[in-house]
């Protein structure tokens, strides 16, 4: 008998372990991970970027250095980092204990999506015209305020499908905890045909959680996309024209 003909694939083990509870059990643990880990990264690359464009070189070079060095070494090494390499550095069995998987993981991965988040932060606010900047400040804007007000609504447009992309990938990237412990999706998946040796049928049931949950925010991504876009098109004047308007009203212009 030819090897092929041999295969055996069990396609109702797929619907059986679909909806098993352990595999909706892990798929949950990898939505919060990746949730929480974007919002940590978003907002570690708001301010990195920030301290990227500072004129400070204090600033400027330890965002660097952070860039520098997250992008340049593997995730799952980051994650063994925080889980076993800290605490055993510190020695503390009681720190080691609260720093459980799931603390670990969202640490981890929310730092190493800060230095990839910083540089779609800072790429979307230098699309932003410069004289922006200078306008906000002639009217009286703190920095501060002309970057939440006039610099940040403008480079959302830019920064939007990036940052919608990283999600995309941190929430495939999340497996990587399984290495460390972690009872995501993957680790549940391998835990039950660890007993069953339905290999191929559970890695069709992880599969099929993945693309469901890629393909929902990639089109809830589309539709915010498109909802801006629809918003700038009949936006009847930009930021920039109404600090000038403001400017030019003050000015007797």
């Amino acid at each position: 008998m030819l090897p092929f003909l041999a295969f055996q694939f069990e396609a109702d083990a797929v619907w059986e372990f679909l909806f098993n509870e352990q595999i909706v059990d892990g798929a949950w643990m990898t939505l919060k991970v990746a949730v929480i880990s974007q919002v940590i990264g978003i907002t570690l690359g708001v301010v990195f970027a920030l301290m990227r464009l500072s004129k400070n070189p204090l600033f400027s070079g330890f965002a660097n250095f952070y860039i520098w060095f997250i992008r340049g070494t593997p995730a799952l090494i980051q994650l063994f980092f925080l889980k076993f390499g800290i605490p055993s550095m510190i020695g503390d069995p009681d720190i080691a204990r609260e720093f459980t998987f799931f603390r670990a993981a969202i640490i981890a991965f929310g730092i190493n999506e800060g230095a990839y988040m910083s540089e779609i932060v800072r790429a979307g606010i230098l699309s932003v015209e410069s004289g922006q900047m200078d306008a906000a400040k002639s009217v009286g804007m703190t920095y501060l305020q002309a970057m939440r007000r006039i610099v940040f609504p403008q480079a959302m447009r830019v920064m939007l499908p990036p940052t919608g992309n990283e999600f995309i990938a941190m929430l495939k990237n999340t497996s990587l905890a399984s290495a460390i412990g972690l009872v995501e999706l993957l680790r549940a998946t391998r835990q039950i045909y660890a007993r069953n040796f339905l290999i191929m049928e559970l890695l069709v049931v992880a599969s099929i959680w993945y693309l469901a949950m890629t393909t929902v925010f990639s089109i809830l991504q589309a539709e915010l996309e498109r909802a801006m876009a629809v918003g700038e098109r009949e936006r009847p004047e930009t930021l920039f024209s109404r600090v000038l308007a403001i400017i030019g009203g003050r000015r007797g212009i």
